[in-house]
């Protein structure tokens, strides 16, 4: 209950159990963002606020939140007309491509980093993120039983889409935190490199 109350905004979930008197109740104004705040709260945020993205294709509605922190582990959780699909699916795969691309643009852009360098993999840019990606569309399809997997096609672009267009702006408009995104990145590049040759 908590999970669909961090998924759909300013909803109110209230759950009583009479036998003992107990209840519960969830309510997050600000949805996905407090639901990455929920999920970094043992870690050290890399900046303060979590970067909030909505975007619209055609019929598909798409909400992320973002965060980056100082340790080393990836964590996003996808979701699909609030079904969790733990394995992922097209939105998964539209959001990294479209991180990866978002932000090797704003490191070439910002000059930030040689021309020379290398563009930066996706593990570089996943390290140390919390992100929850979630799609509302009116029909969506599933891969398995357990609604595990998302197979939209569309669902890819217009996640991308939505991301590429809004993390470019948001690191124009906030230079301080894209260049301390882009350190983070600089710093797991070299690691990965030197791991791949051990």
């Amino acid at each position: 209950l908590q999970e669909v109350a961090f998924l759909n905004a300013g909803v109110r979930i209230l759950i009583s159990d009479h036998r003992s008197d107990r209840s519960e109740e969830f309510c997050y104004e600000k949805g996905l963002v407090e639901f990455v705040e929920h999920l970094n709260r043992a870690e050290q945020p890399l900046f303060g606020e979590v970067i909030s993205i909505q975007g619209q294709q055609d019929d598909v509605e798409v909400d992320v939140a973002v965060q980056y922190h100082m340790d080393f582990t990836e964590t996003v959780r996808t979701f699909a007309n609030n079904i969790n699909n733990i394995e992922g699916g097209t939105h998964l795969s539209g959001f990294r491509s479209a991180l990866t691309r978002a932000i090797n643009n704003y490191a070439k852009k910002s000059k930030l980093v040689r021309e020379d360098q290398a563009n930066f993999s996706g593990e570089d840019v996943r390290e140390g993120l919390t992100a929850i990606v979630s799609v509302r569309l009116e029909e969506p399809q599933f891969e398995g039983q357990t609604k595990g997997k998302l197979g939209n096609a569309e669902v890819k672009t217009a996640v991308e889409q939505a991301l590429v267009q809004n993390l470019e702006f948001y690191f124009e408009e906030h230079p301080n935190e894209g260049r301390r995104i882009l350190d983070k990145c600089m710093q797991s590049q070299p690691a990965r490199e030197a791991c791949l040759f051990t």
